[in-house]
């Protein structure tokens, strides 16, 4: 039950925050999940020109007012994801010109957030840098969902919300799954907050993979901890980007004796050749939800499902709106 306060004008219903209009506002890295944010809300989405010039040059235009309005701006930074931040960055600035009374960037996946540290000498740290721009671009706030790294919301100078796709997620499994069966993987050791976090809401073991990284975007399996022979397996995790991982870790369950090999990740990247190495893979079937809009070749394949994450995103904005709480979503 969404919580925004619904109000009649002259017979027509308008939805309004605890201190002014709630405003939407979309850009292009992911119309179709905006459209299911706004018929959640049952808000329409503002109209605005967000549109290139013929050297690509971004420009914006606010095509309605939004003088004194708490104004939500949806959009992810996925690829092309230096196109999809700079829309980001001049719609803020945009709606800030056109004395907005709160601007809000909602960001479902946050491009750049593997980078949250030095890999070495002279490297950036890019995600930070990525933070200060949208906070100097003019954002009062920030949400975002399962950040690759829960401290890159400190790299935030104003209030940042994570939201977590795992309520989504547990729900799906109950549905799908006997739950007396099933095993939760992390594909990794740097995973196994977020694996053990939804084991323990569905109350299954846990079991870990443990890999060895040779070069960027390879992994190889070494081996596999806990005892998972005849156990359906299901792989968490936040981002699939090569899918490579995911792959060797299927492949090193099923030698362990694993029944069956599910995947469930937030934020389906799924570059270069990934959507072609899944399906041949022997995953039984790999769950995304659609923070990242797929594209057909993504829908094409058999073995990849979408779980819309509009709902979720839809209540969190809600929360916001009226000052309500967000985390109590997760407990």
């Amino acid at each position: 039950m969404l919580n925004v306060v619904s109000t009649k004008t002259g017979g027509k219903a308008t939805m309004s925050a605890k201190n002014g209009s709630i405003k939407l506002v979309a850009g292009n890295s992911n119309p179709a999940l905006a459209q299911q944010v706004s018929a959640a809300l049952e808000i329409p989405l503002t109209k605005a020109s967000v549109r290139r010039f013929a050297d690509m040059e971004i420009f914006v235009e606010i095509l309605e007012n939004v003088r004194g309005s708490d104004v939500f701006v949806i959009q992810s930074t996925s690829y092309p994801a230096n196109d999809h931040l700079m829309e980001l960055l001049i719609i803020i600035d945009a709606l800030r010109r056109a004395s907005a009374r709160r601007i809000t960037a909602v960001v479902p996946y946050f491009g750049y957030a593997r980078q949250d540290r030095k890999v070495g000498s002279r490297a950036p740290i890019s995600a930070k840098l990525v933070a200060n721009l949208i906070t100097h671009a003019g954002a009062d706030r920030v949400m975002t969902l399962d950040l690759h790294a829960g401290q890159i919301q400190g790299f935030f100078d104003i209030p940042t919300d994570n939201l977590y796709a795992s309520p989504v997620m547990v729900r799906d499994i109950r549905e799908k799954f006997d739950l007396a069966n099933v095993m939760v993987v992390s594909p990794d050791v740097g995973g196994v907050v977020r694996a053990r976090s939804l084991a323990k809401r569905i109350n299954a073991p846990l079991a870990i993979i443990d890999k060895r990284r040779e070069r960027a975007g390879e992994s190889e399996v070494m081996n596999v901890i806990g005892d998972v022979a005849g156990f359906t397996c299901i792989l968490i995790d936040d981002i699939v980007d090569s899918g490579g991982t995911l792959v060797n870790a299927a492949d090193a369950l099923l030698a362990n004796g694993a029944k069956e090999v599910y995947a469930y990740l937030t934020h389906g990247v799924l570059s270069g050749g990934a959507t072609a190495r899944v399906a041949n893979s022997r995953l039984k079937e790999m769950v995304i939800t659609d923070s990242i809009q797929p594209t057909d070749a993504v829908r094409a394949v058999k073995n990849i499902r979408v779980l819309p994450i509009a709902p979720l995103i839809a209540e969190a904005i809600s929360r916001t709106a009226a000052e309500e709480s967000v985390s109590s979503l997760f407990d």
